[in-house]
């Protein structure tokens, strides 16, 4: 029975995150719309609120073409995969619907982030096209450069708690959230996961000024919406952990989890109306030259803290 109740609450939690992934790109579009002095999307449904539901049937639909010469297998399956990974993660978030409970959710969020470069990689090679295989590694780069020192500023967090899980990081946080301890690893973080969900002004893999949309070109139909489902479900989940690792101390209450979970959403949109793309070998500097040696820095402090105090 506790199985049963446990696989029912994550298949609900599933629904509302697919959900709100539609919603999440009506609202992106609303407000890149409202940046660009211009009208979204206000046809379809009332004020356009249909939009999104429309656009995902429309897409799935399509005919599915495969490129010749291409592998069928690989590029059938990276779309697929990429969605599946972040369904996984979701596994980790300590919500009050979701009776799951990681003991090394730490762990699992770095297996499953890692992971995920596989799927860029399998989708930029498996299309046999030039642009795609070097929006691909241009990916790679990326996501080598900085998981690094965001496995490095996450430890640091995990030495001070003491574990992997993340219903205690967020019991720790009781009397003090983590964003007043950790403030420089709060802003680099927030940094490092718009590299991570390749957002503005990061999003070197899908670089449509210079790749022509990157690894995802070949894509159509339900293998590119695959991918866009993917991507926005990345950004939701990302948003919300910030709140669950920084700013814990609210996470009994609803209203507040989603307030602040929708202001950080809204602030990737923000940044992306805002901000031109960031020059490639600017992220590789940012990375190695000043991520990392803040990142070794902070954890060598936090673990000297929590030994001798």
């Amino acid at each position: 029975m506790v199985y049963f109740i446990n696989i029912l609450s994550y298949v609900f939690m599933l629904l509302g995150i697919l959900i709100s992934v539609a919603f999440m790109i009506l609202f992106e579009r609303k407000v890149l719309g409202y940046i660009q002095i211009r009208k979204g999307p206000n046809k379809v449904g009332f004020m356009g609120i249909l939009q999104s539901f429309s656009d995902a049937i429309k897409l799935f639909v399509k005919e599915q073409m495969f490129p010749s010469k291409s592998n069928f297998l690989l590029f059938y399956l990276s779309p697929v995969s990429s969605l599946f990974i972040i369904i996984y993660m979701w596994m980790i978030y300590p919500s009050g619907s979701n009776l799951i409970n990681m003991s090394l959710g730490g762990l699992f969020f770095f297996c499953c982030t890692s992971f995920g470069v596989y799927c860029l990689i399998g989708s930029g090679w498996s299309s046999n096209s030039n642009y795609s295989m070097i929006g691909a590694m241009r990916g790679i780069a990326q996501t080598i450069s900085y998981e690094v020192s965001m496995a490095l500023f996450l430890l640091g967090i995990i030495f001070l708690v003491n574990n992997y899980n993340f219903n205690l990081v967020i019991k720790n946080q009781e009397f003090v959230w983590f964003v007043y301890l950790f403030l420089p690893l709060f802003l680099c973080w927030v940094t490092i996961m718009m590299a991570e969900t390749n957002r503005t002004p990061f999003d070197f893999a899908e670089g449509e000024s210079e790749l022509v949309s990157g690894f995802n070109i070949e894509y159509g139909s339900g293998g590119f919406a695959l991918l866009f489902l993917a991507e926005y479900a990345s950004i939701i989940f990302m948003s919300f952990l910030i709140i669950s690792i920084f700013m814990g101390g609210f996470m009994t209450n609803m209203f507040t989890i989603g307030l602040f979970g929708s202001f950080f959403c809204f602030s990737f949109i923000w940044i992306r109306g805002c901000f031109p793309r960031y020059r490639y070998d600017k992220l590789m500097y940012l990375a190695w030259k000043i991520y990392l040696p803040i990142s070794l820095f902070f954890l060598f402090f936090y673990i000297c803290l929590k030994s001798f105090c």
